[in-house]
């Protein structure tokens, strides 16, 4: 499709070594690449470690650290330099942060000039002063927003300017509807450059053999350990009361995270003696062999990749209504869906446990639903309206 060797720009916002938030944007490289497209990676530290940087690596993708680690004397220096710059109006004013690392990214832009920035964030207005950046000096830029936070609008200082910066991309993604309106009503505007995109799902679209409960139920929590967000201090409440207490369950938590610390002195407080902290875990669908439900009370969303692949897998997922789990919830029959509190959640994990023995066929009426609903490759169908953007330059 591509006649022209484009240079593509991805600004991550994702702050650990990698993210659920970068899954989209890095599937869709080996498709761009072989469009005769070279790209750049910018983040504010990369693990070159890191299994997926690798990978990225031997697809020739390049790599720009925003704040790279240095010794004692250089970050030293580094602070020295931005205060004589503060001091002689010397420094790049962003009017959306305070941050330096936009102005890095500003110099790092002007250096490279790429014909093309994706701007992946985190949630729905954590990178718009990189692409504010990409605005000053005229490059094309997409905006990707992974989540949205009810209870968290934008400063009254940053509104005009975040509201310019959206209508002012060649597309703003939103991975559910939940989020794109939620964007619109927090900025006061309809973002006509706005289009849906689905996040892939890395399991096999086959469900799995239901495991046996002859032994108990085993119930998953898969999720990055950041209460904020996911709520598992939510769970962990329900659990130490009755009848949880005393019912034959396991509840396995997967994922690592700030909170692992907190959350594990919270289960001992609350003496409850039937989770475990697994980890992080490569092989998910080795959790989807031996567990028969996810359980993810989050708190804020985007559309969660592990309520994707439990679907996939054919398991019934207990959930919340947080981003966009309502739009392929059906509350009883593919899964179970309440509000974000104890209390509802509570009554939902009650109302599935009664309906335990209609887990499998829950289940598959689940991976049925991502069949139907889900693209089969929604990095190829990502990277197709990046390239035609590129070609509509």
């Amino acid at each position: 499709m591509s006649k022209h060797n484009y240079h593509i720009a991805i600004l991550s916002c994702c702050i650990d070594d990698w993210g659920g938030s970068e899954e989209l944007w890095a599937r869709s490289l080996p498709l761009l690449i072989n469009e005769n497209c070279n790209c750049r990676l910018y983040k504010n530290r990369i693990n070159f470690q890191h299994p997926e940087i690798k990978k990225l690596k031997e697809l020739g993708v390049r790599f720009s650290e925003l704040d790279p680690q240095r010794s004692g004397i250089g970050n030293v220096a580094r602070k020295m330099r931005q205060i004589m710059n503060r001091l002689t109006g010397h420094t790049h004013q962003n009017p959306l942060t305070f941050s330096p690392l936009p102005a890095v990214f500003h110099k790092q832009l002007r250096k490279n000039r790429p014909d093309f920035v994706i701007i992946a964030q985190g949630i729905n207005f954590d990178g718009l002063e990189f692409a504010y950046e990409c605005r000053q000096l005229n490059i094309p830029y997409a905006v990707i927003a992974q989540k949205g936070v009810d209870f968290y609008w934008p400063p009254t200082r940053y509104r005009e300017e975040m509201r310019r910066t959206l209508q002012a991309a060649q597309k703003c993604y939103f991975v559910s509807k939940h989020n794109q309106t939620l964007t619109e009503e927090q900025l006061g505007l309809r973002l006509k450059n706005a289009e849906l995109v689905s996040n892939p799902v890395k399991l096999p679209r086959a469900p799995l053999p239901f495991p046996s409960a002859g032994n108990g139920y085993k119930l998953a929590c898969v999720a990055r350990l950041f209460i904020i967000d996911k709520g598992q201090d939510i769970l962990l409440r329900i659990l130490s009361k009755e009848p949880w207490k005393s019912r034959n369950i396991e509840v396995s938590f997967i994922g690592s995270g700030t909170d692992e610390q907190g959350l594990k002195e919270l289960a001992a407080l609350l003496n409850i003696t039937n989770v475990t902290f697994r980890g992080q875990l490569n092989n998910i669908s080795r959790v989807w062999q031996t567990h028969h439900a996810l359980l993810l009370p989050s708190r804020s969303e985007g559309m969660a990749l592990s309520v994707l692949e439990a679907m996939a897998s054919g398991r019934p997922v207990i959930v919340t209504n947080a981003g966009g789990h309502a739009e392929i919830i059906r509350h009883g029959i593919n899964g179970f869906i309440s509000d974000a509190t104890e209390t509802a959640f509570a009554a939902n994990m009650e109302e599935a446990w009664q309906q335990k023995e209609h887990w499998e066929k829950i289940g598959l009426q689940a991976s049925q639903f991502i069949k139907d609903h889900v693209p089969e490759s929604p990095e190829h169908n990502f990277s197709l309206s990046i390239l035609k953007l590129l070609n509509d330059l």
